[in-house]
């Protein structure tokens, strides 16, 4: 899969990925508007171009509060993103060229008041996924808020499952999106409970690819 050119589809405004991104961007702007006065930590896991919070940061009066981490394996993404952190002026937001899985990456910026794990659910396994939603009580501060994605295809659609082991592991739902209007779905949750230490050197999950688990009918 070449991930760069992968994002062109996001440059389609009638496409359901560029759909998929403005709902993200507007779920950021509102959880920033409620974050607590204060410096604010951000991180973004499979984060690709960051065309999602670094647009958002650019413009929201909260943007120079949040110290950002997107990390992101491919290096044509990260250098992608670093051209735009440079363009927005935005010294705060760190762009990482690494396996997004590894859990030293967020070691010293978790927990965060802000988690992003946006085009990462599509390309897990279930069990991955599972694993990813419980970590997310380490990644993200109590009243922090995780906003994710997942098509709803294959059918049955697995975006009520993710948004259920959200609610297990002691996060709120705030915000889903309706099944009758995108295909592709957006979760806000906000975590009630106390985050636990988040464990060196661990490998939260394995990116398979979606390509991969649902590869199209020759």
């Amino acid at each position: 899969m070449d991930w760069k050119s992968w994002h062109d589809k996001y440059d389609d405004p009638g496409s359901a990925y560029a759909r998929r991104l403005q709902t993200v961007r507007e779920r950021i702007r509102v959880a920033l508007d409620q974050a607590p006065a204060g410096p604010l930590r951000a991180i973004s896991l499979c984060a690709g171009q960051g065309r999602d919070l670094i647009p958002v940061l650019a413009e929201h009066p909260r943007g120079a509060d949040v110290h950002a981490r997107l990390v992101e394996l491919d290096a044509d993404n990260t250098e992608h993103a670093r051209l735009a952190v440079a363009d927005a002026g935005l010294e705060r937001v760190e762009i990482v060229t690494g396996d997004a899985s590894l859990t030293d990456h967020y070691l010293d910026l978790t927990p965060a008041d802000l988690v992003l794990v946006c085009g990462v659910y599509g390309n897990l396994r279930l069990p991955d996924i599972e694993n990813t939603v419980a970590a997310c009580t380490s990644l993200c501060a109590t009243g922090g808020t995780v906003i994710w994605t997942r098509g709803r295809k294959p059918e049955p659609s697995v975006a009520p499952q993710i948004s259920a082991w959200y609610e297990q592991h002691g996060f709120e739902q705030l915000w889903l999106a309706d099944p009758g209007e995108e295909q592709m779905c957006v979760g806000v949750h906000r975590y009630t409970g106390t985050p636990t230490p988040l464990a060196p050197g661990v490998s939260l999950f394995e990116f398979v690819g979606y390509d991969v688990l649902y590869p199209r009918p020759a």
